[in-house]
């Protein structure tokens, strides 16, 4: 009986031994994996690099593009644009679904309290387009690059910088 008693408790003491390395296992994996995920960053590009570390960047910018300080922040227009653009063969109904690329938090207010002159100043852009280049993947990005300038020029009247950095669409619906 004593034997039996002997063995219960160098069992019991094993059971709780594996116990505690099982936990101590768990632990260990569990910090491994929230050190890789959360404390491990990717090597930025070095545009990025520059900008961050506050070195000039390599490449010269020019007077067109913005400053890229800050985080990027996209801006949503309140409701998807839709138009009639002339074609060849008939004219088309056109929803192109629009968000602004900007630097900063105090870049994204500014695009916020200029949402009207953005919206009117894309229309006028979209307007003028044609469905027949509107087809083609080379027509949408020239579109695309129009709108982008003609953004930054009147923001640039406007709030006296470069606030928008991209115009992207989201979406791009033609019939």
């Amino acid at each position: 009986m004593a034997e039996e008693e002997l063995q219960m408790e160098e069992g019991g003491k094993k059971g709780k031994m594996m116990i505690v390395i099982i936990a101590l296992v768990v632990v260990l994996a569990g910090g491994g994996a929230a050190l890789f995920f959360l404390g491990g960053e990717e090597a930025p590009i070095e545009e990025d690099f520059a900008s961050a570390t506050g070195a000039p960047s390599a490449a010269p910018s020019s007077s067109s593009e913005p400053a890229r300080v800050g985080t990027a922040l996209y801006v949503a227009m309140p409701r998807p644009f839709q138009f009639n653009v002339p074609g060849a063969g008939r004219d088309r109904l056109v929803q192109i679904k629009v968000q602004l690329m900007v630097r900063g938090s105090d870049n994204e207010e500014v695009a916020k309290q200029h949402i009207p002159a953005i919206e009117g100043t894309l229309l006028q852009v979209f307007s003028a387009a044609n469905a027949d280049d509107l087809v083609t993947e080379a027509g949408k990005a020239a579109l695309r690059d129009q709108s982008t300038r003609e953004v930054q020029r009147r923001l640039q009247e406007l709030a006296g910088a470069q606030v928008v950095e991209k115009v992207l669409f989201t979406g791009f619906v033609m019939q």
